[in-house]
Order: C-alpha cells, then structure tokens, then sequence
C-alpha cells in the first residue's frame, strides 16, 4: 500500500452530505471501520472532518451502514443520526439498495452479459470466499449480472449489478468464471497492482433517502491511474 494516498479530514472524497448522511468516495488502502492493522479507519477519519467542519465539542455521532474490501475503491455511505442508522441497515439488508460496481479483468467473459449464480462459502483463516456451482453445506446465495462496457487495449470493463452482498463477492464469482480483478492476487491475478489495490471500484448507489424518502442516486469517480482513466476518457 505503500504509493497509496490515504483519506483524511483536509483531502476527504465527500459526494453527498445533509443531516443525516454523508456518502464518501473511498480510496484505495481505506479500511472502513477498525480492524486488527489499527490503522486509522475512514469512520474516525469522518468524524474527525465533522468536528472540524462543524465546530462540533465532544464526540461525533456516525454509523457504519456497509463496507467495502480494503483493495477497492468507490461509495461507502455512512449515518449521522441514529434516527438514519437503522432504517439504512434495513435496506441494505433486505436489498432495497442498488449497487452497481466497474471491474477491470484481464480475460473477456464468454457472454457479454450474464447472470452469475454461486453458493458462497467464506474461510475466516484465510480471509477469503469460495464460489461453487452448487449448493454446499454453510454455503450462501450469491448473484450478480454484469456486463461488458469496453474493451481495452490489454484488459475488458465489466459494469456489476451486484443482486447479493456477499463476503468478497464480486471478485469470488469473477474468479470463479476465469475473469479475475486487475490487481487481485488472492483471487488469481499474476501481478499486484503498485498501490496495493485491486480495479474494482463502486461506481454508483441508488437508494431511497431514509428520512425524507427521496430517491437518492450518487456516482464516484474511479482512482486515476491510466487504466481507469482509459475507460472514462473511452
């Protein structure tokens, strides 16, 4: 992770904010909430911008909704009331939220556009998920359609409509299809990526706004690098 440049509270990614959420696009080598690296998390980092920004005394209200993997980039959503909190963990549960992802591969899928069902199962020791064609013990349901948008000189663009929001999901069930991420040594990639990360990055999420019951719809811009930058100048 060592090119990487990190998110915090003066060069912070906001793309949305009001009373009661902030949605922040995330960088690569972000970790979303604490883990055992203790690494300062893009939640501290949020509620550090809010205390600065507000003039805010004592401690700072914010609710982690869902994450992203530590290697991907793009919208992470967060709650600033505990009034949002609840109501956005529901829709994220019951799948109400649309997520769409773009992932960089470097071999072209067999169909242009499918429809991708695994079961998954998840190793905690590894920190890894596998996708079997077939319904295995304590596996779950994993779904995803994705699509080619462009081919690029050496690798393909593929926009995921992700349907399930499994551990490693994405990158298990491209894998498991010969398509792994650009970067992704866990799952099959033959060289790492100079920042650490992988090429799948969540480009956007609609939802509906959990208080007002607007339909919200935000977009992240991908990292630059001259891959990325290759799809959208395309």
């Amino acid at each position: 992770m060592s090119k990487t440049q990190k998110s915090n509270p003066s060069n912070l990614q906001v793309l949305y904010e009001d009373n009661h959420l902030i949605v922040i696009n995330k960088r690569v080598g972000d970790i979303v909430q604490g883990d055992k690296t203790g690494d300062t998390p893009l939640s501290d980092v949020i509620k550090q911008y809010l205390k600065e920004k507000y003039n805010k005394p004592g401690n700072v209200y914010l609710g982690v909704v869902h994450r992203l993997d530590r290697p991907t980039s793009g919208i992470v959503l967060f709650a600033k009331t505990s009034k949002a909190l609840p109501r956005l963990n529901k829709m994220f549960a019951d799948g109400s939220t649309q997520k769409t992802y773009w992932a960089i591969v470097k071999n072209p899928p067999e169909k242009e556009t499918d429809m991708l069902v695994h079961w998954m199962v998840r190793n905690p020791k590894q920190n890894k998920s596998y996708a079997h064609s077939k319904e295995v013990p304590k596996s779950k349901k994993a779904i995803l359609e994705y699509n080619v948008l462009q081919q690029l000189n050496n690798y393909f663009l593929l926009e995921i409509d992700l349907k399930t929001g499994r551990h490693h999901q994405i990158r298990a069930q491209l894998a498991a299809m010969g398509c792994w991420i650009k970067g992704d040594l866990k799952y099959g990639a033959d060289r790492s990526n100079t920042d650490g990360g992988i090429h799948l990055h969540a480009r956007r999420l609609q939802l509906q706004h959990p208080v007002t019951k607007e339909l919200l719809t935000f977009t992240a811009p991908p990292p630059e690098d001259p891959v990325w930058d290759a799809c959208t100048n395309a």
